[in-house]
């Protein structure tokens, strides 16, 4: 009934990345130069997000043209000026009668700690993963936003691993839904199918991986401030046809892929969020949609850590196959 397909199998999408390996930090662009109808749902406590607001039904705008995802905390968000750049040079945007203005929305995750914090994702690097983006499957891992990207940071970065980007997408009839994701989170990281931990807590000798939940909660007491590297952004791409409402609600459901993948999720230590863009081209059941964004993108966030590699001192998850 369903058959596996590369995000960029959605007609209209490309992809493309940019990043600084050594400095540790990067920035992917979705583009649908034809535009897209989109909504987002922002779950975590802590998050960084850009033109946001436009996305509510009740204003003006219908479509949007691009999402960045990008390293770089709250000063990441300059990369969708540089994506906002080189679309303009395409023409591409919204009819203003005097210009055209591409409507870019974006999110940043927390990935300072490694590499050098004073290099993050900019005007320059965005405009690089604009000129990048092509239709084809981007590459998965430590590559793009996911190149500073880390998990399992309970006990501080000497006991966390590598987080990175993934995608995965499925095809049912002419339906075609998949996701794209920076996993950056708080704690563990699990095979939806399995439940099998993956990458997360590693224990003092940094040879096994813990139970996040449980420490914390073994650690009930302690209110202190966790925010020093977390969240998980993403998005949902699929060819059927949504409204405004409907797209926000199907990132609402979209949500629990990440309830499923990441224990826990959605923390006031987290900036989780996560858009959907719906070129229409097929009429669809908002729910297949929901459902079809939480399979895709649990499955997108473990790609995420099992094509990271290592960096940074952070081990990868293809490096540790026991689990506590």
């Amino acid at each position: 009934m369903f058959r596996e397909i590369a995000i960029t199998d959605i007609p209209g999408l490309r992809v493309g990345h940019a990043q600084d390996a050594e400095a540790g930090t990067g920035c992917t662009v979705l583009i649908c130069e034809a535009g897209a109808v989109a909504g987002v749902d922002v779950r975590g406590g802590a998050p960084a997000t850009r033109e946001t607001d436009l996305l509510n039904p009740v204003n003006l705008v219908e479509r949007i043209h691009a999402v960045v995802l990008s390293g770089g905390s709250a000063f990441g968000l300059d990369a969708a000026s540089g994506v906002m750049a080189c679309l303009e040079e395409r023409g591409v945007g919204f009819n203003v009668q005097v210009a055209r203005v591409p409507i870019v929305c974006g999110a940043s995750l927390f990935d300072l700690p490694v590499g050098d914090p004073r290099v993050r994702p900019d005007r320059a690097m965005g405009y690089a993963a604009c000129q990048n983006a092509v239709a084809e499957p981007p590459a998965q891992g430590s590559v793009g936003a996911g190149t500073g990207a880390s998990v399992g940071k309970l006990c501080g970065m000497e006991r966390a691993m590598k987080g990175g980007f993934g995608h995965y997408g499925l095809e049912c009839g002419a339906l075609r839904v998949a996701s794209a994701v920076a996993v950056n989170c708080l704690g563990d990281v699990l095979d939806p199918d399995t439940g099998s931990v993956l990458a997360g807590l590693l224990d003092e000798g940094r040879q096994t991986v813990l139970d996040t939940e449980l420490e914390m909660c073994r650690r009930y007491a302690d209110t202190g401030n966790l925010f020093a590297g977390n969240t998980t952004i993403g998005v949902v791409v699929t060819n059927g046809r949504l409204s405004k409402p409907q797209a926000a609600k199907a990132a609402s459901m979209a949500h629990d892929g990440f309830a499923r993948a990441m224990r826990p999720a959605h923390s006031m230590w987290d900036g989780d969020t996560i858009f959907v863009l719906a070129t229409g081209e097929v009429e669809v059941d908002v729910n297949v949609v929901g459902i079809l964004g939480a399979q895709t993108m649990a499955r997108a966030i473990a790609n995420a850590v099992m094509y990271a590699e290592p960096a940074y001192g952070l081990p990868a998850a293809r490096d540790l196959p026991k689990t506590a």
